[in-house]
């Protein structure tokens, strides 16, 4: 009978680790897509008038990682003319 009760209270406290870890993940997910959707969209309409963002392994990493303030980051830095 303990065994049973013991194994109920460790699955049920791996599901709510798995819908929390699952939950963050998603929302990693999106913010990684709309990073890299407005870094592209930087490039392709020429926002600002600065000039593009180069397109490199890194900046893609950036954003990729960073999501939307990855971006902000890439876009400030290359107001002030540093490239990545």
């Amino acid at each position: 009978m303990i065994e049973t009760i013991l194994t109920l209270g460790i699955a049920i406290v791996i599901a709510v680790v798995l819908w929390y870890f699952l939950k963050n993940v998603t929302k990693l997910i999106i913010n990684s897509v709309v990073g890299i959707v407005l870094l592209l969209a930087f490039n392709f309409f020429n926002i600002f008038g600065m000039g593009d963002i180069p397109l490199s392994l890194a900046s893609v990493l950036i954003c990729a990682l960073g999501g939307i303030p990855g971006f902000v980051i890439l876009l400030l830095l290359n107001a002030v003319g540093i490239t990545v």
